[in-house]
Formats: C-alpha cells, structure tokens, sequence
C-alpha cells in the first residue's frame, strides 16, 4: 500500500503503521487490517505473489520508497492498468515490474512508523488514555496510580514488550497524531500543543527524528509532489478492511 499523497493509517493486530506520502506499508498475508485515509489522499495498493511476498519482512512494515520505487508503483496503478484506451503491461512486464519494487523494499530503509499494539490489560488501559488525549502530559507513575500498577512494573512491560521505552512509545504515538492533523491542514504550532509538546522546537525536533523532515517542510512537500493522476484516491472517512 503507497501513499502517493496524504497520510494512510494502516492497522493489524500487531499494532497500528501510521504512512505518511512517498512510505510504502507491506502486510503480510493472513494479517486481518483496515485503512484509513487523512487529508487529501492518494492511494495505490499493488498485490505481490507468494514467491516475491516471501522475500520482504514476514510482518506489517513501512518503508521509504526510492525514486525508483515510486515510479514502479505509480506505473503499476496508472491508467495502464484501467484505461481500456491505454495499451496495458503483459504479464511479463508486470512480473519485472513486481520484481524491481521487491529488490527496491528489500534495499529501502525500514521507517520507525509502526506504534506496536499492547496486549497487557495494563499497558492497553494506557494506551486507551494517551490516543484519546495525546496531549496528556501524566508521568508513568501517574499513569500507573490511575490503573493500579507500579512504574517498575509498568517499564519493564514497556521493554519486554513493545520492546521500547514508555517515553519512546508515546513519542511515537503523539507523531502519529501530528501526521493526522498536518493532513488535515493544521499548522505546526497547532499541532504541536494538540499532540502534547510544550513548545513546537520540541515537537518539531521529535517529528524531524521520526520522519527524517520538519512539519513544515512535510507538508510543503506532500503538497507538491501529490501526483495529478488519483485512481487510489479515497475520501477521508474511508475504512476498508481485507484479509490479505
């Protein structure tokens, strides 16, 4: 799945991949998932066949797709593929195609975009908290006294896990938040105060660590490289949900 344009919310049971334009999220068959679409949306979805599936991660990922790989999936979901007027891709052709954007995934670097999904009741009542109020500046400790455990307890199921910290997990939850409002069209200063950040320098440092750009230069560059050609265009309420 590619967001051309926009910002895609993919979801598993493993946990949530938030996909910002120019990433590329893979699910992996047998992962039940549903997507959403914020802002102005381009969407592409290209299917792979077991042999090439089994040559990317076994589990949800998002990667940064290469010039070369947005090219490839961009021509593989262009209106040579429903245009009857277009003359279409051979099978062959589609089958170098596919091949090219698997060696192109198997060498892209793996984005930290994929919020792991708590299966301990105490973890899942924090988590429950901090999506509905992302802003909520409580401590662990605070958290823990509101839920009824310890903060030793708490970091240790943190680590072992989700396999990161409590500090770093919320991070991330709060730049998965920020994606959605800039494609909605909040400005940074906004966004930064919605998604608990006490002054948008710290929000911009910790979206600029996550994304690899700053919000403002994100959005300036979502807005012009969203192609002009939708076939993957959804509105932003849209939810589908397959089994791959």
């Amino acid at each position: 799945m590619y967001a051309a344009g926009g910002v895609l919310a993919v979801r598993t049971e493993r946990g949530t991949s938030i996909v910002p334009a120019n990433r590329v999220a893979w699910t992996p068959a047998g992962f039940t998932h549903d997507h959403r679409a914020h802002g102005h949306t381009d969407m592409r979805i290209v299917f792979l066949t077991p042999s090439l599936a089994r040559l990317v991660p076994d589990r949800p990922a998002v990667f940064l797709a290469s010039g070369l790989a947005r090219e490839v999936l961009l021509a593989l979901t262009g209106p040579r593929n429903y245009d009857d007027d277009a003359t279409g891709y051979s099978r062959s052709a589609r089958s170098r195609l596919l091949r090219v954007l698997v060696e192109e995934l198997r060498e892209a670097p793996e984005q930290p975009l994929h919020l792991p999904e708590p299966r301990d009741d105490r973890l899942r009542a924090i988590a429950r908290i901090l999506h509905e109020t992302p802003a909520d500046n409580a401590t662990l400790t605070e958290l823990g006294k509101a839920i009824g455990a310890s903060t030793r307890t708490l970091s240790r199921l943190f680590r072992n896990e989700l396999g990161m910290t409590f500090y770093e997990w919320r991070t991330q939850l709060r730049v998965h938040h920020a994606l959605v409002l800039l494609a909605e069209g909040h400005d940074t200063t906004r966004t930064a105060y919605a998604c608990g950040w006490a002054n948008p320098s710290g929000f911009i440092e910790a979206f600029t660590h996550i994304i690899g750009t700053t919000p403002g230069r994100y959005r300036t560059g979502r807005q012009s490289t969203t192609p002009t050609s939708r076939p993957g265009k959804r509105p932003p309420s849209d939810i589908r949900q397959r089994r791959s």
